[in-house]
């Protein structure tokens, strides 16, 4: 099996599927509880308030979720460097590039703090969310605006981790985040009666507390990266590894939430019930997709080691065990959305029309989960690689020429419900699926071509 220090699994040796699954479990733990701030957070404003606040949270929690996912793309880059690194047993560049990393982000943090205070209004109107909800979406990005330097640490933290081969603490981090998010709903909103308000500051002060206590631990750890606080400067050379991969990663998920803001948008303009059933049903595709991100993210880790150890086979090899895996996973989980949709739905609003809504959605969406199975095996074995390009040609391709002309379409549509309009996902995933065979056909072309 793969060997593990203080956590730390190695990848470079040992059985693959052992060393992905354990691997794997706790990044899909984190995920899930991290997915549940979110989901946490309607579920209470379900039960204490309206079919307006449903809307405004499921709205501004999409736009946050766009943010946060960016900014976990862009650590990938550091991920996949840190890995890098390890692989090739270079500790002291591994710890340049945690310095660097640090530095970078705070910069990042402290310019859209900035900016989401200021446009909060203009988001909102982007997203078209119905009037009745429209103050309610501007309060909730805002406030959750102004922790965004508390989720960039978080996420920044965690990659670092995942870089290292460490699952576990990013694991413990979120647990404890979402046990105090969850003490902290059912007070500022059930019994504080602060609606909406009371949610965003909710997640914030739980992510606070999380991150203070994951600093605090990791002063303990001993990781196998050299670094001191001294390294916490930008290093030219660490900066241009972690951009070159990290920025089209980056870019690669922004057009694909941009493109789910768009479907945001058009649902939105159906109607206030359409808008608040989407909103549930997102919360319930978070968790749904939470298995091949993990598998995603779990994919990059392990190749990236294996590549810096000059062991390409045994990278595909990982990525073929994880492909696999994820598919018998994600048939289940399309079983229980496309049979399912309504019994999940009524746990977060007790609406029979916002119900019916959002089961509608489900029932056209829920084959995804077996395709993305095999997409994001994809992506994360070419970010691993470092070949983060085709990742970016096509997040940005399927967002603009698949996922927004179909949802359009279908929104056009005499009659148009929100189970076509959920088709509009799976039908973008076969496409990202067929880019990737050609990628892969490239790649192998390539490997005949340098043979002597």
């Amino acid at each position: 099996m793969g060997t593990k220090t203080q956590g730390n699994i190695t990848f470079t040796e040992g059985s693959i599927f052992r060393s992905i699954f354990q691997f794997t479990v706790p990044v899909l733990g984190a995920l899930i509880l991290q997915a549940a701030y979110g989901a946490v957070d309607l579920l209470v404003v379900g039960w204490f308030g309206d079919a307006a606040s449903i809307s405004a949270v499921g709205s501004g929690s999409a736009f946050m979720q766009m943010v946060t996912f960016v900014i976990t793309s862009l650590a990938m880059g550091s991920t996949v460097v840190i890995g890098r690194h390890i692989g090739e047993k270079r500790p002291k560049e591994a710890g340049d590039t945690v310095g660097t990393t640090v530095v970078l982000f705070a910069g990042i943090g402290i310019a859209l703090t900035i900016l989401l205070e200021v446009f909060a209004g203009n988001i909102a109107g982007l997203l078209q969310v119905p009037a009745e909800s429209f103050d309610k979406t501007v309060t909730y990005i805002r406030i959750c605006s102004a922790g965004i330097l508390v989720i960039i640490a978080y996420n920044v933290i965690s990659g670092i981790l995942r870089g290292v081969g460490n699952a576990n603490l990013p694991f413990l981090f979120v647990g404890i985040a979402c046990i105090i998010n969850i003490i902290g709903d059912f007070v500022l909103v059930g019994l504080c009666g602060m609606d909406v308000a009371g949610a965003a500051l909710a997640t914030i002060g739980a992510q606070a507390v999380s991150v203070v206590i994951s600093a605090a631990v990791l002063k303990k750890q001993k990781l196998p990266v050299s670094f001191t606080y001294k390294q916490c400067r930008i290093h030219q050379g660490e900066l241009r590894l972690i951009l070159k991969i990290g920025v089209p990663i980056a870019l690669q998920e922004a057009m694909v939430q941009v493109s789910f803001l768009v479907l945001n948008s058009i649902i939105n303009h159906l109607g206030l019930l359409p808008s608040a059933g989407y909103g549930v049903a997102q919360k319930i595709v978070s968790f749904i997709m939470l298995v091949p991100s993990s598998i995603m993210q779990s994919v990059s880790a392990f190749v990236a080691q294996n590549m810096g150890a000059e062991q390409k086979d045994r990278a595909k090899r990982g990525f073929f065990t994880a492909m696999l895996t994820g598919c018998a996973a994600g048939a289940v989980i399309f079983c229980a959305g496309f049979f399912g949709g309504a019994q999940l739905s009524s746990l977060f609003t007790g609406d029979g029309e916002v119900i019916v809504q959002s089961a509608g959605y489900l029932k056209g969406f829920s084959i995804d989960c077996v395709l993305t199975c095999i997409l994001f095996s994809s992506i994360g074995y070419f970010n691993g690689c470092g070949r983060s390009l085709p990742v970016m040609i096509q997040g940005i391709t399927s967002a603009f020429f698949v996922r927004i002309p179909v949802s359009l379409l279908m929104s056009r549509l005499p009659n148009p419900s929100l189970t076509l309009l959920g088709l509009a996902t799976p039908i973008t995933t076969v496409y990202g699926i067929f880019f990737f065979m050609i990628c892969f056909w490239r790649l192998k072309r390539e490997k005949i071509k340098s043979q002597p």
